[in-house]
């Protein structure tokens, strides 16, 4: 992965499945920007939020490159499960009806997830792990899926709220002391909203 271009992906979302739903630019405004364009992509966010390791990326790179049909069609059902988990996060948040489809896009998710899930013993410990993620072209997509499914059954989910911005609506853990968190990114939206009222305020006087 080339480390000279800027990345596209910002990772404000505080858990694993939040910041791959927040892989649309300017969700709900009509420039939306899709950031997942295409296996490559994919990859690059896989790896950016150590959802699979570097090496396994180099792996299914290669394999992706023997396989595109198979890779395209991995972006499409990566995208399916990324707007489920917003559908799912973005209706907790404003405390709307729960969308039953978009929960059985991530049960379906994390039922295949769980196929390739094994406990590993380390140091007297015990962990998750995936079975061979380097040999499936959609491993990336189990970490995810598992996050979620934790996310929504977890005391946490009363914790999630949905970016103040009129067109980002991105999704984020509020782990602040006062619950009172409004933006993504302070630095983008919180400076944006910030700039917008003090231009009219400007007008207005």
């Amino acid at each position: 992965m080339s480390q000279l271009k800027k990345s596209p992906f910002e990772f404000t979302g505080g858990n694993l499945c939040l910041d791959f739903a927040n892989t649309v630019d300017n969700r709900t405004s009509e420039r939306s920007t899709e950031l997942l364009t295409d296996y490559s992509r994919l990859l690059q966010w896989a790896e950016e939020s150590r959802a699979i390791t570097k090496k396994t990326a180099e792996k299914l790179n290669h394999l992706a490159a023997e396989s595109p049909g198979n890779a395209q069609l991995v972006v499409r059902r990566a995208v399916q499960l990324r707007d489920a988990i917003y559908d799912l996060f973005s209706a907790v948040a404003q405390r709307r009806g729960i969308p039953g489809t978009a929960v059985g896009t991530l049960n379906h998710v994390v039922q295949v997830a769980s196929e390739h899930a094994q406990v590993v013993p380390t140091n007297r410990h015990f962990h998750w792990d995936w079975i061979s993620p380097e040999t499936h072209l959609d491993s990336m997509l189990w970490p995810v899926a598992r996050a979620a499914a934790e996310l929504l059954t977890s005391e946490e989910v009363a914790k999630v709220r949905q970016c103040a911005s009129e067109t980002c609506a991105w999704v984020f853990l509020d782990k602040t002391k006062n619950n009172r968190r409004r933006w993504c990114d302070m630095k983008t939206c919180g400076n944006r909203d910030k700039a917008r009222r003090y231009y009219q305020r400007q007008k207005v006087g």
